[in-house]
């Protein structure tokens, strides 16, 4: 059996996509593969492969103590340019936190990325492209999944939004990076329609911009909710009821709500970055600016019809992105990295 110590605090923070992305594949090797894997949490006990989740200090410090580490896995879930635009940090601290990201990543045997075109920003900083593995991020049908019309009328009744009106969902942390500025603008262009941003501060004080976005959180337009942070396993219900999940973002990597949304068959519409055409190009509907999205929410709201098209695509894709596909790609991988 292949011991994998597993070192993460994702689930420290609520409210991100990267503890999202850790619980998933920690339920699914245990779900898919206890016999041949056992699965460590936290621990700095002897293994033959330490995966690293979060790049924590004493994640670092542990990582020179190489006879027990096995082989080291780092999961790059940013790069220091997405730093940008989500934290608060002077220029000093923005090339100390650049410095560290990169020193952390260049501790270890093997990065995973889950956008290939994140595999290219790395070879930029001097990462060699052997050391680099594209896994895609995935999730469970047991948690996001299409639900019935009733329970879709009772979770509308239960948060107070009319059952015919037309909702539009965002989520993810609110910060500039997220494409907030842009959401918040569409709602109070379109007051007969409903929106809905599920997630909050999960940085508090320390997200940039924070002060702009607490103004806009405690003043939205009567047809914006603010949720705030919800647990995990309400998010479905908020998917389900959406008409179209928007995400507005201008840097992501491979965000959990897209494929969460996917999975829940709710329409998808992004801002046309390169990263998506790489991983689920022709399943979303794109948009290159606010006013794309402005056009296609119209366009939509009048032909209603038009999003069975979406929705099938949605539920292609979660397909395409499902457990089993990627519990096969990470037990090739894990066997491969102790055979090399």
């Amino acid at each position: 059996m292949i011991t994998i110590n597993m070192f993460s605090q994702a689930e420290s923070v609520k409210g991100q996509g990267v503890g999202s992305a850790y619980v998933e594949l920690i339920q699914m090797l245990k779900k898919h593969y206890s016999d041949l894997f056992q699965i460590n949490i936290n621990e700095y006990g002897p293994s033959d492969i330490s995966h690293y989740h979060t790049i924590n200090p004493q994640y670092y410090l542990s990582t020179f103590l190489k006879s027990r580490r096995g082989k080291t896995v780092g999961y790059v879930h940013f790069l220091p340019d997405t730093l940008v635009g989500s934290l608060k940090l002077n220029k000093i601290s923005q090339k100390i936190a650049e410095k560290y990201v990169l020193s952390f990543y260049r501790r270890m045997d093997q990065l995973v990325v889950v956008n290939p075109v994140f595999g290219k920003e790395l070879e930029k900083y001097h990462f060699s492209a052997d050391k680099i593995t594209y896994i895609p991020n995935f999730v469970a049908k047991e948690h996001f999944f299409p639900i019935s019309n009733e329970a879709k009328t009772d979770f509308r009744a239960q948060i107070g939004i009319d059952k015919e009106a037309f909702v539009v969902m965002g989520a993810g942390q609110i910060q500039k990076r997220k494409g907030v500025d842009d959401f918040f603008q569409l709602a109070h262009d379109n007051p007969d329609i409903q929106f809905i941003w599920v997630g909050g501060f999960s940085f508090g004080r320390l997200t940039d911009g924070y002060e702009k976005y607490k103004i806009i959180y405690d003043n939205p337009p009567a047809n914006l909710i603010f949720t705030g942070i919800v647990d995990r396993e309400d998010m479905n219900k908020y998917y389900n009821i959406a008409d179209v999940f928007l995400l507005p973002s201008y840097s992501e990597l491979f965000p959990m709500s897209i494929l969460e949304a996917f999975s829940s068959g709710t329409p998808v519409m992004v801002r046309d970055l390169e990263l998506y055409r790489a991983i689920i190009d022709g399943y979303y509907i794109a948009a290159e600016d606010r006013e794309d999205m402005q056009k296609n929410l119209r366009t939509l709201v009048t032909n209603p019809s038009s999003l069975e098209v979406y929705q099938e695509k949605s539920l292609a894709a979660s397909e395409y992105y499902s457990e089993e596909n990627v519990a096969k790609m990470w037990r090739e991988f894990y066997e491969g990295l102790l055979e090399s």
